[in-house]
């Protein structure tokens, strides 16, 4: 539109002096359209638009929309351009087309109905301007500069809808996505918070549980059989310098301490060897080909094994349990077995106290994308077996 009305203006004044050179208004035609030129590049100088400061004016091309509220400069500044217009148009009717770009300056500076009276009395004003030029009454210059005027007010109008529906969909899709990114949050959140009790229960909680247990045996037995009970208070020892190790590790959030020396197999075994010592006699078998395993896999497969002798030491009453550890190829399976008192899985607190280790495998299970088995019944032992695929991993 700048562009123009810039052709405009040039053609029209170029148009004049070819065919009315030497006439006394030529000096003023030329002052004026020179006038007229400065005030339109004068217009980015006076800023925004809108009294609000949003969006900028004719000068700088920036729509701004209908029902905007005008600055006072700007519409000192738009009043000069239109009054020196019209005083060219009366003096030479050739600069009247002129008129359609300032139809955008007035859409775009002034609020609705003041911008349409604009146009009303720029179109009359040209209508008025073609009529002097043709000589005698034509209908086409009648018509034509109004239905140019619909035109161009109807393309601003439609771009403007258009330009207000694009805006309302970024700001839609801004608070849609900062919408998701506190949902997310908040899932991360909670999510983080069941690993953190999982793997305290699976580390700190079984390691405080089992000091627990093996400093009341000793008590029981400081008088009676001394040997024993400072060999109780040896192994709680032990199970505190481990669990001080996956404290540490924990804070760091790194792979289980049984993980740091070998893979699962050995770190399984190493499992096995220390709960035998709480009085259970807990053996490890593998079974397959062992394959590296995602560290994710075996920390998850560690802390199930970890839970489920957990489980099995505070509330099975067994005498023995054993872990075996199946590769098959595309999928790896864990299965804990004992021969303590059983339980009846559908049971809502499914034969545990504390109500916590069994939830906690089936996270961990579900987190991985496998399948729990639990075998059990009153009097006949328990078989629980986790079934982690490959692929999912």
């Amino acid at each position: 539109m700048h562009t123009a009305f810039f052709l405009l203006l040039g053609g029209a004044l170029a148009r004049f002096l070819l065919r009315h050179p030497g006439e006394a208004r030529t000096p003023w035609i030329i002052a004026l359209s020179v006038v007229l030129a400065a005030l339109y590049v004068l217009g980015p100088a006076l800023g925004p638009s809108l009294g609000t400061g949003a969006g900028t004016g004719a000068g700088t091309g920036s729509s701004t929309g209908l029902g905007a509220r005008p600055t006072p400069r700007r519409l000192t500044w738009l009043a000069l351009v239109v009054a020196v217009w019209m005083v060219l148009v009366v003096l030479a009717p050739s600069f009247a087309w002129c008129a359609v770009p300032l139809f955008y300056t007035g859409l775009r500076t002034l609020p609705a109905r003041a911008a349409l009276v604009l146009i009303a009395v720029l179109t009359v004003f040209v209508v008025g301007a073609q009529l002097r030029l043709a000589g005698n009454f034509d209908p086409n210059l009648l018509l034509a500069p109004p239905a140019v005027a619909a035109v161009a007010t109807a393309v601003f109008v439609h771009m403007e809808r258009q330009a207000e529906r694009q805006r309302a969909l970024i700001d839609d899709l801004v608070r849609t996505r900062r919408e998701l990114a506190a949902t997310e949050r908040r899932e991360g959140t909670l999510a983080e918070r069941q690993r953190l009790s999982m793997e305290i229960h699976d580390t700190l909680a079984q390691s405080l549980s089992s000091q627990q247990m093996l400093l009341q045996a000793a008590n029981r037995l400081w008088d009676a059989d001394p040997e024993r009970a400072r060999a109780h208070v040896r192994t709680a020892e032990s199970v505190t310098e481990r669990g001080l190790v996956e404290a540490r590790r924990f804070v760091h959030d790194l792979a289980p301490a049984d993980l740091a020396g070998g893979g699962l197999d050995e770190a399984l075994r190493t499992l096995a060897a220390r709960e035998s010592e709480a009085g259970l006699a807990v053996r490890f078998h593998a079974e397959g080909t062992p394959a590296p395993l995602p560290d994710r896999v075996e920390s998850a497969l560690l802390r199930i094994a970890q839970g489920a002798l957990a489980n099995v030491r505070e509330h099975a009453d067994a005498t023995t349990a054993a872990i075996t550890l199946t590769h098959l190829g595309d999928q790896v399976v864990l299965d804990i077995a004992d021969n303590g008192r059983g339980f009846t899985p559908e049971s809502p607190r499914e034969g545990g106290v504390r109500g916590h280790g069994l939830p906690a495998i089936r996270a961990r299970t579900r987190q991985l994308g496998g399948t729990l088995t639990i075998e059990s019944a009153p009097g006949e032992g328990t078989v629980l077996s986790v079934a982690i695929p490959l692929e999912a991993s």
